[in-house]
């Protein structure tokens, strides 16, 4: 943005001090005269007491005016002199911090996202804002590489079945004698799969970004439906399904909360025992929040490992493997979509094998219940 110049806020401090420099020397000399000169007659007397303690004249207003007042203006001009000089040289170390702030600001809006004002001295204002500066440049480099980082996984996730049907057309095309029907078989399972990438893409983006409308929904309704849904599959896998919980009323997107937790039910079932394996889905309420539990046996998981499913096409190649590869986004969904729903996520591993997953959304106070009611 254009802007016309102006004096600086350092020149801007120093007039402001040597201003007030100046007018309290004004004041104090008005002091002085108000108090002082102003009980001083105007002409001479002479004073002769009889029992010789006084003698002399007193001392007349004019004479001390024309003593006092070339001393006063003297005085004026040193202290506009002392103030500019002292108010400039003040005003500089005051702001030397805020120079400092500029110039890692300069230095962000640069791209240079990793530079850090660690400002020293103990803290005041100044102080406060170098270190939330420092926070959210902190937030923003891990934002802006988690970004980067996605996109490229996400380029090298959406090539893989392009190049795929490619290669399976190129087939066809050189290979007259090859089956048609495997091809085309095969290229339906390949675009299937970049559709749920796609789908699966814009739901995050769409959970990012918080464009959903918030209506009253009850997350033990939800974990039901989402347990009926999958129930084939927890059959087919030998997988045993169970469900239970209190109400649990919170605000948010139906939609967007069914998908987190049909996500979170659905990577239990796959990422299991090869046999005889179960899946526990519990709701509650809590003082502040409601909490959505989902818990699975299966392998042993390290803390180290855990804390990496959330990310991005992260398939959890340590785990259980199945035919059920899936996009590697489930777990990234479900943290967008907790996020965005103001609550948490939580992956902890269980002792005995598998994993425990905690959601906690913010609930509906007593107000809000009243309101709906």
């Amino acid at each position: 943005m254009d802007r016309a110049p102006g004096l600086s806020v350092r020149a801007r401090l120093t007039l402001s001090y040597a201003g007030f420099l100046m007018l309290a020397g004004v004041l104090l000399l008005a002091a002085v005269w108000l108090f002082l000169l102003r009980y001083v007659p105007d002409r001479a007397m002479l004073i002769n007491a009889e029992d010789n303690t006084t003698h002399g004249v007193f001392p007349i207003r004019s004479g001390l005016l024309r003593v006092f007042a070339p001393r006063a203006a003297a005085v004026l001009a040193f202290l506009l002199v002392f103030g500019l000089v002292g108010g400039w040289i003040l005003a500089g170390r005051m702001l030397a911090p805020l120079t400092r702030i500029t110039g890692a600001t300069r230095l962000a809006s640069a791209g240079a996202l990793s530079h850090r004002i660690r400002l020293p001295g103990r803290k005041d204002e100044f102080r406060e804002l170098a270190d939330a500066f420092d926070s959210m440049l902190a937030r923003l480099e891990e934002h802006v590489a988690e970004q980067r980082r996605f996109a490229a996984n996400a380029s090298h996730e959406l090539r893989t079945p392009l190049a795929i049907s490619k290669a399976l057309i190129d087939v066809a095309r050189t290979d007259p004698d090859h089956d048609p029907g495997e091809v085309v078989e095969r290229l339906h399972a390949v675009n299937t799969r970049a559709i749920d990438l796609t789908e699966a893409l814009l739901l995050l983006g769409r959970a990012e970004q918080r464009t959903f409308a918030r209506e009253d929904v009850d997350l033990s309704l939800l974990a039901e439906e989402a347990a009926e849904t999958l129930l084939p599959l927890a059959e087919k896998r030998g997988v045993t399904l169970e469900t239970r919980g209190d109400v649990t009323p919170a605000v948010g997107s139906p939609a967007l909360l069914l998908q987190l937790t049909t996500n979170l039910v659905q990577n239990a079932i796959v990422h299991n025992l090869p046999d005889g394996g179960r899946v526990w889905v519990r709701t509650a309420v809590r003082p502040g929040g409601v909490v959505l539990t989902v818990e699975n046996s299966g392998e042993r998981i390290s803390p180290e490992l855990a804390s990496t499913f959330t990310e991005p096409f992260r398939r959890g190649a340590e785990r259980v493997h199945t035919d059920h590869g899936g996009v590697g986004l489930g777990l990234a969904i479900v943290r967008t979509i907790a996020h965005a729903h103001d609550g948490t996520l939580a992956l902890t591993p269980r002792p005995a094998g598998g994993l425990l997953v905690t959601v906690e959304l913010p609930g509906v106070t007593g107000a809000e219940l009243e309101a709906g009611a």
